[in-house]
């Protein structure tokens, strides 16, 4: 018995009974196959060119210069003898220039509770966390609130030339504030 799938055949009218969609199939079936080998040898080469070029993380230079002693003038000092606190850098660096009657030091701008930006109170001479309500007096030591310590200090040290460098790689604790690398003598000499 002949199979009857045998003899049947496409109409006349159909592109298929020429052999043209079988043809075409393949083309279209080629294109894919070298399309899709191109995207994925080309993802290979860009991956491997991304490699020699690595993401890095450019982060500012931890030393920077203040000015001059002399940019820090003298005056009458508060109780805790704090004359003055400069807000000069804390927006570009976080760190407050104060100026004791003998000494100059910078405080690092950051809540030793949970590490918020406290604020400076000119009219009250005290620094106030906006988070949990920590305070600290004009001189950085904690006197209200959750802060376990005073705000911590950074390196600071006299170039050559006079001018005033902060290094932000060398941070000082309450138990480091008499280390001669954590304050300026006012005369502009370290201790």
């Amino acid at each position: 018995m002949q199979n009857s799938l045998d003899t049947i055949s496409a109409p006349k009218s159909c592109p298929c009974a020429n052999g043209e969609v079988s043809e075409s199939r393949r083309k279209v079936m080629r294109r894919l196959g070298w399309g899709a080998f191109f995207v994925a040898f080309s993802s290979v080469i860009i991956g491997t060119l991304r490699f020699f070029f690595p993401r890095v993380l450019f982060e500012p230079p931890t030393r920077f210069k203040i000015g001059k002693i002399s940019d820090y003038p003298s005056g009458q000092a508060d109780k805790h003898g704090v004359v003055s606190v400069s807000e000069r850098f804390m927006e570009s660096q976080r760190v407050w220039i104060v100026r004791e009657s003998d000494k100059l030091y910078a405080i690092f701008g950051k809540c030793t509770h949970l590490g918020c930006t406290p604020k400076w109170f000119t009219d009250e001479l005290v620094y106030k966390c906006p988070c949990h309500g920590s305070q600290y007096y004009s001189n950085g030591v904690n006197f209200a609130g959750p802060a376990p310590r005073p705000m911590d200090r950074y390196g600071i040290s006299v170039l050559d030339d006079g001018r005033i460098v902060v290094d932000k790689s060398e941070l000082y604790t309450v138990t480091d504030f008499d280390d001669e690398r954590c304050y300026l003598k006012a005369s502009g000499e370290q201790k």
